[in-house]
């Protein structure tokens, strides 16, 4: 096997696995996030720490730390959202007569729902571009970098509406969340997010395929790009129908029902959804278009 397609699975199964282990950590009883978030502190510290101690070395191995240490701390983010431990101003689900109609007012309400958690990420994003600013080896910087904007660019998109909303993520202290998506079939951002990160993807492929590009160079822009490829993966799967939990159902298999928690949000009323888009209600000029 190719350096290069083992750099690829590589990434596909860290991917995979780390998603997994967050949500399996999140699944557990309440009493031990405590430990969990303990342990995943520590692990994001270390790997600050190991981001910048690889950020001057170009050899095989510092080119899989610093890409594994950028998850490690991106891991840390996710799972102290999750746990409920830094999310936003906002823990209460939105009006129902805020969901319709007034769009600026859910706009700024979904911003204090995760403002905490948006402003730890931006903080710790500055830090490892400081930390690696002028280094040789930036892969864990781009891996980072990816993953922001990947995921920021999904949150717009449950905002202004998918067909999937994946709301079994959710853990039961943070289904008032829920109230903030839209669901239909597609929105006018989703085209544009995935054509532009699909033209980064290829501009990756390209410097790869480069016959002056050396072998550390490639290793990183293989890790990289399949990072964004999975990335525009889990976009598609926003849209697509297909069950968005199926390849992490082993860590979610014990997960606590919502409801011995927090009471879901109010329905939102009731819409209509267009035959043929597996059941995806539309919104007003959608039902309009459809009509005509």
């Amino acid at each position: 096997m190719s350096d290069t397609a083992l750099a690829a699975l590589f990434a596909v199964f860290i991917w995979w696995f780390s998603t997994g282990i967050v949500l399996l950590l999140n699944g557990m009883q309440r009493r031990a996030y405590k430990f969990s978030l303990f342990t995943s502190s520590a692990l994001a510290v270390a790997a600050l720490v190991a981001l910048n101690h690889t950020a001057n070395q170009t050899t095989a191995a510092a080119v899989y730390c610093a890409f594994t240490c950028a998850l490690l701390v991106w891991g840390w983010h996710e799972l102290s959202f999750l746990t409920g431990w830094i999310t936003g101003p906002r823990t209460t689900a939105l009006p129902a007569e805020f969901r319709e109609g007034h769009e600026g007012r859910r706009f700024i309400e979904s911003v204090r729902a995760i403002l905490w958690h948006e402003l730890g990420i931006l903080a710790v994003g500055v830090l490892i571009i400081a930390m690696t600013w002028g280094a040789p080896n930036q892969v864990g910087t781009w891996t980072f970098i990816v993953l922001w904007s990947m995921r920021t660019s999904a949150k717009l998109n449950l905002f202004l509406g998918v067909r999937n909303l994946s709301e079994e993520f959710l853990p039961p202290h943070l289904v008032y969340l829920s109230s903030f998506f839209r669901r239909r079939a597609m929105n006018l951002l989703f085209p544009f997010v995935v054509s532009a990160a699909s033209a980064v993807l290829a501009w990756m492929v390209m410097l790869a395929l480069e016959p002056t590009a050396d072998a550390t160079t490639v290793l990183g822009l293989t890790l990289v790009g399949t990072m964004l490829a999975l990335a525009i993966l889990e976009h598609w799967m926003l849209v697509l129908p297909v069950p968005t939990t199926a390849l992490w159902r082993w860590a979610m298999a014990k997960r606590q029902p919502a409801a011995d928690s927090v009471a879901p949000p109010a329905a939102s009323p009731p819409v209509h959804a267009q035959p043929g888009t597996g059941g995806a209600p539309l919104d007003k000029n959608e039902q309009l278009l459809h009509a005509r």
